[in-house]
């Protein structure tokens, strides 16, 4: 059962990974609003990287933001979350494949194993926590100017790459909470160290005491 879990954990952890990446290259962030306007001419939209703009006919242009110290500082804070994001989802794909029971890498010390693999399985919570962070920060900011009535600038709301980006959180913590319960939960029986446990010193003694005691009697005492 643990040996399922853990491929579960694996799974869930890696998908949310790879939703990382979706996330930060999808361009639908924030999306600007439709709200009290009756004619829309033109849409834009825009993510950590870039802005764009598209028209009626379908025609789009897009340009790079031109200085990092130049965007707001949550813009920033929320590329340097999700960066270490996908960090940390390394590190926690990699420490679960090694600490995995049915992986070969490590050799036979489960102990061991089973401690990196609840390592791997917090390095999944925290790229969970990196990415909800992020993503809810940024959706906060859109929301806030979305209600603020004295807000004179373009008002947008809430894009696809945000959804995209809760889901990897949400996938990466319950990735990282099964792994973690799998190794917690191990009984005594399943923690078994080393292949073989010698004998204590004490039980080879007696043994070998019991074995060489001579006997006092001969077999005519018995007649």
């Amino acid at each position: 059962m643990k040996g399922i879990t853990e491929i579960i954990a694996l799974f869930l952890g890696f998908v949310g990974w790879i939703l990382v990446f979706v996330s930060l290259e999808d361009q639908y962030w924030k999306e600007s609003t439709n709200d009290g306007s009756a004619i829309t001419t033109s849409t834009i939209y825009e993510n950590l990287w870039m802005s764009c703009a598209s028209d009626s006919t379908g025609v789009f242009n897009c340009r790079d933001f031109p200085s990092l110290l130049a965007l707001p500082g949550y813009i920033q804070a929320t590329r340097g979350l999700m960066i270490a994001s996908i960090v940390l989802g390394t590190f926690g794909i990699v420490g679960t494949l090694i600490g995995m029971q049915c992986s070969k890498i490590g050799g036979e010390n489960y102990v061991l194993k089973g401690r990196i693999a609840a390592i791997g399985g917090v390095f999944f919570i925290l790229q969970g926590l990196c990415t909800m962070i992020a993503v809810s920060w940024y959706a906060a900011n859109i929301t806030q100017q979305f209600f603020d009535q004295f807000y004179a600038g373009i008002k947008y709301e809430i894009g696809q790459g945000l959804y995209i980006g809760w889901s990897s959180a949400v996938l990466a913590l319950c990735g990282g909470s099964c792994l973690l319960c799998a190794c917690i939960s191990n009984s005594p029986g399943e923690k078994t160290p080393y292949p073989y446990h010698p004998p204590s010193r004490g039980q080879v003694r007696s043994t070998v005491a019991t074995s060489q005691t001579p006997s006092n009697y001969g077999r005519n005492a018995y007649v």
